[in-house]
């Protein structure tokens, strides 16, 4: 085998090890994400997170050393998920459609992602040990500097006065119940799982209550939450 053969075939075996080793790691953190969620952390073991992958308890420590590692990287997962929406909220964006935008994405992740928020939900009520400082630094900055956009739209009479940094925390804690509170949800509307056409109505009515909060015309709410809600099964 001449010396291009050879680099053609190392280069494949490169790519392919590379292209094995991420979905060994989405194995591992949507396994692991499974396990914090059903457990905590404390409850969690890295022999349950392998199975629950099914792969070698081994490959676990390859990758990430320890429990507290691999924990760090969910929690990593879900934020960079989660805030990623908030793109969309800048100053010569239009009020209605960003916010409705980002409503729609945050009960999309909880329909997508539910054990997602359970894992970020216990860590907090348990004193956000392993995200304090970046819920303290990298946070506080991210809300001051989305609270900012919406003061000015506040000032420029584009939408109901309000706490903009509360406003946040409504639309959070408006999305995220579907998630962290399903079993309640399902009870209560009599249901035994929560379909596309339940979450299509849940993005446009949670969309609409928080449009009318923030002053806001809610004609957009089905065009842009139909956009966001129903992507894949």
């Amino acid at each position: 085998m001449d010396d291009g053969r050879l680099a053609s075939v190392a280069t494949r075996r490169r790519v392919d090890r590379r292209q094995v080793g991420r979905a060994n790691l989405a194995r591992i953190l949507k396994a692991a994400e499974r396990v914090f969620a059903e457990t905590g952390f404390e409850g969690a073991s890295m022999a349950e997170i392998a199975a629950q992958a099914k792969l070698p308890k081994a490959n676990l420590h390859y990758y990430f050393g320890t429990k507290e590692t691999l924990y760090r990287a969910v929690l990593n997962d879900i934020l960079s998920v989660w805030l990623a929406p908030m793109a969309a909220i800048r100053p010569e964006a239009d009020p209605a459609r960003a916010i409705a935008a980002y409503v729609a994405a945050k009960i999309e992740a909880s329909r997508t992602r539910p054990l997602a928020s359970r894992v970020f939900a216990n860590e907090v009520l348990h004193g956000a040990a392993q995200i304090e400082r970046f819920l303290a630094r990298d946070l506080r900055a991210l809300v001051a500097e989305k609270a900012e956009v919406l003061d000015g739209w506040i000032a420029a009479g584009r939408m109901a006065p309000l706490d903009s940094k509360h406003f946040f925390f409504l639309v959070w804690a408006l999305t995220q119940h579907y998630a962290d509170f399903a079993v309640q949800v399902r009870l209560v509307l009599d249901k035994k799982r929560l379909e596309r056409k339940d979450w299509d109505h849940i993005a446009a009515e949670v969309t609409r209550m928080v449009l009318r909060v923030a002053g806001l015309a809610d004609s957009q709410v089905h065009e842009v939450s139909s956009i966001h809600v129903g992507k894949g099964a």
